[in-house]
């Protein structure tokens, strides 16, 4: 039997913010996201498919193996997505290793229950802000861990982490830690493609119609940073500093299996969920 021809009756999501949804929607409107957008895309051609997101905005990896995990086997999905890492790159004490560790942990434990898992490769973050230059070594260290642990138990990747349109800032919110409605669509698109899934193809790594020139140069783009700067990445230390977090006291938005309603109420430009 081909991938294609795999049906999926249960999809459970484990991770942190970019699969709890943020920059797409908000938490007034609700949040849709790359993991709602494929259980949209899933749910057209398996009806009857149940869905259930546990990510958790602020999630480091280990958080997602030991709050996440169980709660996931216990719903014995048939398809999962694990996506997580992020947060643990701008921790001053990131190790590779243990991290990759956490996640082939999770891995292991849904492939071995009989679960097909798919998970998703970084981009380089210096290529959307030079103040993140620091962190290119350790996203290529991630990588290059998370695709050997996914080789070790069949998880299909979403390799975003070589492909130039994905630090396209179109595809990004303002504060270029979360995807924009448009790059969680991409996302959405890489997993069913890396999946196999009917009606998926390369299309998400083609680049987006040429930008207008409005893009700030010299002096001006200095600017940009700075206020960047100022209007997100202080914030986000001074929470490290002060030992909090964006998910303290919040929980996951969709813990058990519900049928998926599809992206109705939206505009047409948004209604298809890749």
């Amino acid at each position: 039997m081909t991938s294609t021809q795999i049906r999926y009756a249960r999809y459970v999501a484990l991770g942190d913010s970019q699969t709890e949804g943020l920059g797409d929607g908000d938490d007034g409107i609700g949040l849709r996201g790359w993991a709602d957008r494929l259980a949209e895309h899933l749910a057209h051609h398996n009806p009857g498919l149940r869905y259930a997101n546990l990510a958790v905005r602020g999630r480091l990896a280990g958080q997602v193996h030991t709050e996440q995990l169980g709660p996931a086997l216990a719903l014995r999905p048939d398809l999962a997505t694990v996506v997580a890492g992020v947060n643990d790159l701008m921790r001053p004490r990131f190790d590779a290793d243990e991290v990759a560790g956490h996640l082939e942990a999770v891995f292991a434990a849904l492939t071995a229950q009989g679960a097909r898992v798919a998970t998703v490769t970084f981009p380089d973050a210096a290529r959307l802000t030079p103040l993140a230059r620091p962190l290119t070594p350790r996203v290529l260290a991630l990588n290059a861990r998370m695709r050997e642990a996914a080789g070790r138990h069949g998880v299909a990747v979403a390799e975003t982490a070589g492909h130039a349109v994905v630090t396209d800032p179109r595809l990004w919110s303002p504060d270029r830690l979360h995807a924009s409605p448009l790059g969680h669509a991409r996302i959405a698109a890489a997993v069913a493609h890396a999946l196999g899934l009917p009606g998926s193809d390369d299309s998400w790594t083609h680049p987006l119609p040429a930008p207008d020139s409005s893009a700030p140069a010299g002096w001006r783009a200095g600017v940009a940073e700075l206020r960047w700067a100022a209007a997100f990445l202080g914030p986000w230390l001074g929470r490290r500093l002060r030992g909090r977090s964006s998910g303290d006291g919040r929980t996951a938005k969709r813990p058990g299996l519900l049928p998926v309603a599809g992206p109705a109420g939206r505009g047409e430009a948004d209604a298809s969920p890749l």
